[in-house]
């Protein structure tokens, strides 16, 4: 983030940092959320601090930003009936809150038994043909809301043994962006990007939530290392 910090500073260009997946994350001692102009998260049921339903949170240094994000997400209204700005309706449920509120407390708690999942994954899986996320040098915290694989062409078919064992895995991003429908106006083609485009192909996301047992995650690493001893 430091090096697109100045980037973008150089030029004049805020920078909004997308969070939603890495909640409780640190870059050089920093809290993902905090090193963008705006930080965004989400806390859809599936993340790793999920509420009830949909509900999201923005988060700024910047009073004026933060006083226009609090118009916006009321229909931009600055007072009583006065609407400054076109905005929406993102206010979030009282009920939401009140779930977050409590399970925020726990979550330092289940981000280190993500990283102790993916620490043991790694272990179990040295030696398999496969890739293990590992954090950066540069890291200082990651909280592992997927642990996503890289098992080259047998991507597809290892998904659909491991379904056969009873193992749920997902192929989160099939497409790199520019090879979605919705951004076909923008002139890519395959091969354009073909870092994206072999990731999008190779990369499998394992059961990493916080409440597996270690006999759970010693089954999936064995399940693996079946299907790759039987090829």
């Amino acid at each position: 983030m430091d090096p697109l910090n100045a980037l973008a500073a150089a030029r004049g260009i805020p920078v909004i940092e997308d969070a939603a997946q890495s909640i409780g994350s640190e870059y050089q001692g920093r809290r993902a959320g905090s090193l963008g102009t705006i930080g965004c998260f989400s806390f859809y049921p599936t993340k790793n601090l999920g509420a009830f339903g949909d509900a999201g949170l923005c988060t700024t240094n910047d009073e004026a930003l933060a006083a226009k994000l609090l118009a916006l997400r009321v229909h931009g209204r600055t007072g009583t009936y006065y609407h400054e700005f076109v905005g929406m309706a993102s206010r979030m449920d009282a009920i939401q809150a009140a779930i977050l509120e409590v399970k925020l407390k726990h979550l330092d708690d289940w981000s280190d038994r993500r990283t102790r999942h993916a620490a043991l994954y790694a272990k179990l899986l040295a030696g398999v043909p496969v890739i293990v996320p590992r954090p950066a040098p540069y890291q200082t915290r990651h909280i592992f809301h997927q642990f996503v694989i890289r098992a080259g062409r047998d991507r597809d078919r290892l998904q659909q043994f491991l379904k056969s064992r009873g193992i749920g895995s997902e192929i989160y991003y099939p497409l790199a962006l520019h090879q979605q429908p919705c951004f076909s106006g923008l002139g890519y083609s395959a091969g354009d990007f073909p870092v994206s485009e072999e990731l999008a192909r190779t990369v499998l996301a394992l059961p990493i939530h916080s409440d597996l047992t270690t006999t759970q995650i010693e089954y999936v690493a064995a399940q693996i290392r079946a299907y790759f001893n039987g090829r």
